[in-house]
């Protein structure tokens, strides 16, 4: 994996679509990105949801800045790659801001990203960085105030067009004080086009260069960088303050306080703490001082294979940050909900409990919310385990989430899924999962509720409510009422089984949800209570506000198109290949509101009895897919392209119901 970010060789040509930075001055002003054949395949599709669409809340904040060797690495494959140890975070419920970085002048967040974060709530930041002796080149920008003016507005467009939230500015250059007038302008006016063009951004000041156009960093908010901080946003201070800076920062920015982001280097390179992980120490100082926090480079802990493994390393280390830092973002706050708990990669894939891919992949646009479970720190002090499971088959993605060990049959394990902020309105919640388990090892779900005057109760709705030690329980978790599943389906060709029912809590706001896990008892045997094995897994979780199946537009409703399709000839196998650009659109006169699809191919051919196997070809999270290379045997006759429609509920669309995009193959 090289540290250098990647550049095609020639942009407008057809290529399998990657993601990549500026690299000059004269590239941003040209344009040029927009003409580029990767340009529609880097728009991200997942937009902030409304409730993390305005400005930030007033209270102290995580920003997390990327900087994974270099960047673009794994994540530059917009349609997903096959390393499945790729790295990726999924911690998103811990942070508020995230920034992606590398040392190109303009890094534009993979689409990937910003799908994940905005998922979450999570606002996503792209990098303008000037550095080393290359970075003398803004001096072009700083030429005259209408060429700030002029790169700000290429910037803002770049992020509006791409789908994310704003930029750090890091410039880390001497400058002359001459020019320092017109850096002010360029920080000012990008921060009020990013205002008006995309409402609740952020432009954020990395603590570098002075007023007085001297590079020598301050370490905390003062006289000689307010000014920065005074144009935008916020300040990302630099990593080497001492203990009383924040303080210090926090008595300069006044009701500011929060936009002061105190810097903390994973990497322990002069931060205060060490980093590593004791990054948790600076996080208790600036608690303390109610100041917002910055930390660089999470993927230390991935970079220098932190033992016993990546999963385990990551959940630890952020485990450490939420319990010195707290949970900020809360989910499921809007319906509907549905998470797979997909981390965005995995050893194969699955859709709605049927195996399509038995490649390893990658695609951090998959990842479907993710789960708070309690486990993160320590696992010692439970005879259960939990944790996500790339192994075994899943329902839906790469993972579900397994609970494993053993259990006494009068007693029960709990775990917590999600911290929401649901208001339950007046209609009932219809509410769906997945399990495969041993037959023994009973899963239900526990949803906590609160009421306007504060009263909390909890529902559990379980397969078997009957025999379930609900005293036990509520001893931890206050009044518990049972509601048996209403139906259980069974996944046809899968171990998973459905369960559903409905809940009406009118008045009240869900606030949490917990799995509980419990052993199938048999009662009235006179035998004692004894542990017993127990596995189950949960693969999926969808909460909606109505009970029918998704209405899906019909094939017909959309165009379905093939673009730059370029055959090669045969090889010494006789098999040739194809590669085409795949797109589609609903006709005039209807919207959409679908951000995913999964593509899929059907080879024809005259002597094929029945439907011809349709074969998994990858996720698209834009309208558009690039198959490249694809073998075509002797014999196929065509190829039917089909694009099945994802709604944000989970459900997909009928394979036979999908639209599609019919090719003839040549010379047959």
């Amino acid at each position: 994996m090289s540290s250098q970010a990647p550049t095609p060789s020639d942009p407008t040509k057809p290529s399998i679509p990657i993601s990549y930075p500026i690299k000059t001055l004269a590239e941003l002003a040209s344009r040029s990105y927009f003409e580029s054949f990767h340009y529609p395949f880097n728009q991200a599709s997942v937009p902030l949801p409304s409730y993390a669409a305005g400005p930030l809340s007033a209270r102290r904040r995580l920003l997390v800045c990327h900087d994974m060797k270099g960047g673009y690495v794994d994540d530059q494959w917009v349609q997903g790659g096959s390393n499945p140890d790729a790295y990726a975070i999924w911690h998103w419920f811990l942070m508020d801001v995230f920034v992606y970085f590398s040392h190109d002048l303009v890094t534009l967040p993979p689409p990937c990203w910003t799908n994940a974060a905005h998922t979450h709530g999570v606002k996503v930041l792209g990098t303008f960085i000037t550095e080393w002796d290359g970075g003398k080149g803004i001096w072009d920008l700083l030429a005259s105030k209408d060429s700030a003016h002029m790169y700000a507005e290429r910037l803002a467009e770049l992020a509006k067009a791409l789908g994310f939230d704003g930029w750090l500015l890091n410039i880390e250059v001497n400058l002359n004080l001459d020019q320092i007038s017109n850096l002010k302008e360029f920080v000012s006016h990008l921060t009020s086009v990013m205002h008006s063009s995309v409402p609740g951004s952020l432009v954020i000041w990395y603590d570098a260069v002075t007023m007085d156009g001297r590079l020598i960093w301050q370490n905390r908010l003062n006289e000689k960088n307010k000014p920065f901080f005074d144009a935008c946003d916020g300040i990302f201070v630099n990593y080497s303050w001492e203990e009383n800076y924040p303080k210090l920062s926090a008595e300069v920015a006044g009701e500011r306080r929060y936009d002061v982001y105190m810097g903390i280097d994973v990497f322990g390179r002069n931060t205060f703490g060490g980093g590593e992980w004791n990054t948790n120490v600076a996080l208790d100082v600036l608690k303390d001082d109610d100041v917002s926090a910055a930390v660089f480079a999470p993927g230390w802990v991935y970079e220098t294979k932190q033992k016993p493994d990546f999963q385990t390393a990551q959940n630890r280390w952020w485990g450490l940050i939420e319990k010195s830092w707290g949970v900020l973002q809360t989910y499921p706050k809007q319906l509907p909900f549905y998470s797979n708990f997909d981390q965005g990669h995995g050893l194969h894939f699955f859709i709605e409990g049927a195996q399509v891919g038995s490649s390893p992949w990658n695609n951090i646009s998959d990842q479907g919310f993710q789960p708070l479970l309690d486990n993160f720190t320590d696992q010692t002090q439970t005879t259960m385990q939990v944790f996500i499971n790339f192994k075994d088959i899943a329902y839906s993605g790469g993972g579900s989430i397994t609970f494993t060990g053993s259990l006494n049959q009068n007693a029960s394990y709990s775990t917590r899924l999600f911290h929401g902020q649901l208001p339950c309105g007046d209609q009932p919640l219809y509410i769906s999962y997945s399990v495969k388990s041993d037959g023994k090892s009973l899963l239900g779900i526990a949803f906590g509720f609160s009421s306007n005057t504060n009263t909390k109760t909890s529902i559990l709705l379980a397969n078997d409510t009957q025999t379930f030690p609900l005293v036990q329980l509520e001893k931890n978790y206050g009044r518990i009422m049972s509601s048996q599943i209403k139906s259980i389906a069974e996944v046809s060709d899968s171990k998973w089984v459905i369960l559903e029912s409905s809940i009406q809590m009118k008045g009240y706001t869900l606030t949490d949800i917990r799995v509980v896990s419990y052993i199938k008892r048999v009662t009235g045997t006179g035998e004692q209570a004894t542990d017993q094995p127990y596995d189950a897994s949960l693969g999926h979780i969808s909460i909606r506000n109505t009970s029918g199946n998704m209405e899906f537009p019909s094939a017909d409703a959309w165009i379905v198109e093939g673009q730059n399709i370029s055959w090669a000839s045969p090889g010494a196998s006789g098999i040739r290949t194809v590669s085409l650009k795949l797109i589609w659109k609903l006709k005039a006169g209807q919207t959409s509101s679908f951000v995913k699809y999964n593509i899929y191919v059907e080879k024809q051919s005259k002597d094929a009895d029945g439907d011809a196997n349709k074969d998994y070809l990858g996720i698209a999270r834009v309208n558009a897919f690039y198959i490249s290379d694809l073998e075509v045997a002797n014999g196929v006759t065509s190829l039917r392209f089909i694009v099945q429609v994802c709604g944000l509920d989970g459900s997909s669309q009928e394979l036979l119901l999908s639209p599609y995009f019919l090719l003839v193959v040549q010379g047959q």
